[in-house]
């Protein structure tokens, strides 16, 4: 196969490129990058020294990562019910892990024994059900009719946390639960924020309140987790140092960055993607260092490497399984970790938790017992476990949802006016590279492509007046459907051409002809991922936002177009608008902004409790710098029209509205998102 920086013959003597692999092939160098700077890293772990050095920094920069720490407030914990089963007591109760945030949790209480008893904080995978999901369940009954002391509580969005409701008040209204954290932690990225600190802090606060319960050892706290509770672990084991021992369960036990990336990588919701990790060489299985040499289980399903995770999961979690085995090898401790498998489906299924129990029984009790069967449990009915009298934190308690909390944050914000970081710096020019070229009546049709990135070349057409000097000026159309949208003979684009206007449609990285190649793998994993977001959380996690690679599209394109000279202006309709105001303000050389249908402000993204802004206009803490309408005020004298303007569900703004955000008087605003010779030609 052809690499992406070559051109493939065609029998006709046409060239084309095969731009799908662009993007993909942009991403794969960034990963390789990555992936040979943590390697780097990881082979000058020779000592305990440096691995203790390692471990402070791999915690300091999971919190720079995500957001740093919070502040400890009052839990002002509150039991609101319990009872009684046959070797063990459940307490329902909740607590604040924020003023107002409230958590939903179960406490399971040995039946047998005075304690102190070890303690041990159970997280929850993707269950709508939260703590009330029958193996999880199980294993918290089983865990306390062993000796043990469990908090199980409720993730944001699950359970009793729903923070999405339908009319019911305890079902979400959303896709998934899943949606339930990524919803609102794509907001989160615009203020410096992510859904990972989030969720982590709620386990901290969790852990405060089990450390602190009489019946408690605190030199015997562990943390237990299946699915996204096992990842959910993996970030309590790298920020706490409390824990003596964790069992990681089918967890996200994958690199983003690995050997054989496969485009887009290993994304997943929110929490789990640690948004800039891959440009300082850190990874998800990064996460498990800092709790070695202590007591760590890492437990697989062999089916989810084809039925829930990434081709890559079993074989990168081997290699790096064996990377931190030399670590606790280092530190005099081999037989502390432990890596168990089990070829059934994904799920926290009879055999894992009994490697759990074993686990635990063997290092926090230091007991020789085999336990080769699991205690007699029995799953309660939800409402059984509720907390409140209806299911919902939000209705019975008045908790905050994390919507609130993201408004309440953007209130106070005031963008600072700040250099834009990641606005790319063109160092040279790059010029048109025509493939073939025919004719329209009255018009000159070509192929051209700009080399804009590393392994990332934008195809565009090129439509010139059939008499050259007859050029009045150029203008650079971005349509978010596609370059070919209004290419046709006698089409928007043909008319332009024939009336003496230069147009060049192009399609930017991972758009129209440039949409990625899908990916190997199991295609019930793979379709779904061959997504824009998906595209974008890559580009987050391993180096610049998509946002920001396409606005360095952009520019090329604009440097390429100033090469002939003349008049350029620029004109982009729909989810394209918000790169093509970042590249106007960052390029002197456009003289003038057309955006028909674009998005009004990223304030509007964070006060829309249901939006639908792609990701892939989303940067990270950008709104602390800069919002939409200042973009456009910093871009003055230069003229914008704003046409048909949207809020973040892709509802129209009023005028009027749009009117009081944009102030400066370089910007013109009408009702109609027009996309027609007249607004075109006008641009």
């Amino acid at each position: 196969m052809a690499t992406v920086g070559a051109v493939v013959p065609q029998l006709d003597g046409f060239y084309y490129r095969d731009y799908s692999r662009c993007l993909p092939e942009y991403l794969t160098g960034l990963a390789r990058a990555a992936y040979e700077k943590r390697n780097r890293a990881l082979s000058l772990l020779t000592d305990a020294a440096a691995v203790r050095q390692r471990q402070v920094w791999t915690r300091e920069t999971l919190w720079k990562l995500i957001g740093g720490q919070l502040e400890r407030t009052p839990l002002n914990a509150r039991t609101t019910g319990s009872f009684e089963r046959d070797g063990y007591r459940l307490e329902k109760f909740v607590y604040e892990s924020r003023p107002r945030l409230f958590i939903s949790a179960n406490l399971y209480i040995p039946a047998q024994g005075k304690g102190p008893f070890p303690g041990v904080l159970f997280q929850m995978g993707h269950s709508a059900a939260g703590k009330a999901y029958a193996s999880y369940q199980k294993c918290c009954q089983a865990l306390a009719r062993l000796g043990y002391l469990v908090l199980a509580f409720d993730p944001m969005g699950q359970g009793e946390r729903i923070g999405y409701p339908d009319s019911s008040g305890h079902d979400t209204r959303l896709s998934s639960v899943d949606e339930e954290h990524t919803l609102p932690g794509r907001q989160m990225l615009l203020l410096g924020e992510t859904a990972t600190r989030y969720q982590l802090w709620d386990a901290i606060r969790s852990l405060d309140y089990l450390a602190a319960h009489p019946l408690v050892d605190p030199a015997r706290l562990a943390s237990a987790g299946q699915s996204g509770g096992g990842t959910l672990t993996m970030l309590l084991a790298c920020a706490d140092e409390r824990l003596a021992a964790a069992a990681v369960s089918s967890g996200n036990t994958e690199d983003v960055a690995g050997v054989n990336f496969n485009p887009p990588g290993a994304t997943d919701d929110a929490e789990q993607d640690l948004i800039g990790s891959g440009t300082v060489g850190f990874d998800r299985w990064d996460l498990l260092y800092p709790i070695a040499p202590k007591p760590l289980l890492i437990e697989v399903s062999a089916h989810d490497f084809f039925g829930t995770y990434s081709p890559r999961y079993l074989t990168d979690g081997g290699e790096e399984y064996k990377k931190l085995a030399r670590v606790y090898q280092l530190l005099g401790h081999s037989e502390h970790l432990g890596w168990r498998a089990t070829p059934l489906p994904h799920g926290l299924t009879y055999s894992l938790r009994l490697e759990i129990y074993n686990w635990f029984e063997r290092w926090l009790k230091h007991s020789e017992r085999q336990i080769t069967e699991e205690p007699p449990v029995a799953p309660e009915a939800a409402n059984l476990l509720w907390a409140g009298p209806t299911g919902s934190v939000v209705h019975d308690y008045g908790s905050l949802r994390p919507t609130d909390l993201i408004k309440q944050s953007a209130a106070g914000v005031r963008p600072s006016g700040a250099a834009i970081p990641w606005l790319p710096v063109l160092q040279k020019p790059t010029p048109f590279r025509e493939l073939a070229a025919t004719r329209f009546r009255g018009a000159r049709v070509a192929a051209v492509e700009v080399n804009s990135d590393l392994s990332v070349w934008i195809p565009a057409w090129l439509f010139t007046p059939a008499e050259p000097q007859a050029t009045k000026s150029t203008l650079l159309v971005l349509d978010s459907r596609g370059r070919n949208s209004n290419a046709h003979e006698d089409d928007l684009y043909h008319r332009l051409a024939r009336a003496g206007q230069r147009v060049c449609a192009a399609d930017l990285r991972g758009m129209g002809d440039s949409r990625p190649e899908a990916g190997r793998g199991n295609p019930a994993y793979t379709m779904p991922h061959e997504s824009e977001e998906d595209y974008a959380w890559a580009s987050l996690i391993l180096g610049p936002s998509l946002l920001a690679q396409r606005v360095k599209d952009i520019l090329s394109l604009v440097q390429a177009l100033k090469a002939g000279g003349g008049r350029l202006a620029l004109a982009a309709r729909g989810r394209l608008a918000v790169p093509a105001l970042f590249a106007f303000a960052a390029s002197g050389e456009i003289e003038s902004l057309y955006l028909a249908g674009g998005l009004v402000s990223f304030r509007n993204v964070l006060e829309t409790e249901i939006y639908s802004e792609p990701l892939s206009n989303f940067a990270w803490d950008v709104f602390r710098v800069v919002d939409l309408p200042d973009l456009a005020a910093r871009s003055a004298p230069r003229r914008i029209h704003l046409a048909g303007a949207v809020d973040a569900s892709v509802r129209p703004v009023a005028a009027d509205a749009v009117r009081k955000m944009y102030a400066s008087e370089n910007v013109l605003i009408s009702d109609e998102p027009t996309w027609d010779e007249n607004a075109l030609a006008g641009a």
